[in-house]
Formats: structure tokens, sequence, C-alpha cells
């Protein structure tokens, strides 16, 4: 099958943009049924918001990290953790973690 570009409006800011005989082909290798809806700067804005927003980091852009209290596993003092403990497995403080993980290397 022969592509030639084409024009298309994006649905997210109303520019046009060049859908390339290049990128149909590619869509058409990887079987995607529909043309793209956003223009290049769209999509890239759309990833990039959907990356920095990503709870499974413990956070956003626009908001603190949340820290979690805990009492280490090892020597029993309080510690602050980034993640929310699980009972399953042993938290430990800063010093406690470096020390076990410098014995595992």
């Amino acid at each position: 099958m022969t592509y030639v570009d084409r024009t298309l409006t994006c649905v997210d800011c109303g520019a046009e943009f060049v859908h390339s005989a290049e990128d149909q082909e590619f869509y058409a290798q990887k079987e995607f049924v529909s043309d793209p809806k956003r223009c290049p700067s769209c999509r890239a804005s759309r990833r990039s918001m959907r990356e920095s927003g990503d709870s499974a980091r413990g956070g956003s852009a626009d908001g603190p990290r949340e820290f979690f209290a805990v009492v280490c596993s090892r020597c029993g003092n309080q510690a602050q953790v980034p993640f929310k403990p699980h009972m399953d497995r042993p938290v430990y403080c800063s010093d406690c973690f470096r020390a076990v993980h410098a014995q595992g290397a």
C-alpha cells in the first residue's frame, strides 16, 4: 500500500499537523486502527504530564512526598520512610539500611 502525507487537526490545540507517509506506515505495522488525534507537541505534553504525576513514585510534581513513621527492624529507633511499609518485610532506618545493604554487596 502507498501512503501519502495527510494534514490532520489536533483535538487539543486545534493546530494542523502532518501525519506523514512514514508515520502512517508505522501505524499500519503496529496495527493501529485510527489516526493520531493530537499533534506531536500535545502528545509530548500529555506524556510528560502522565509521567510527572505517576503516583507509584510516592508523589507528584505538585506536592511533597509522603513519609511514614516506622520503628527500625534492626536497631529499634524511630525512622521516616518514603513508602508505606508492609508487615511482611523488615524496614530499616537510614543507618541500618546502609549497613544491611553493605553486608549483602
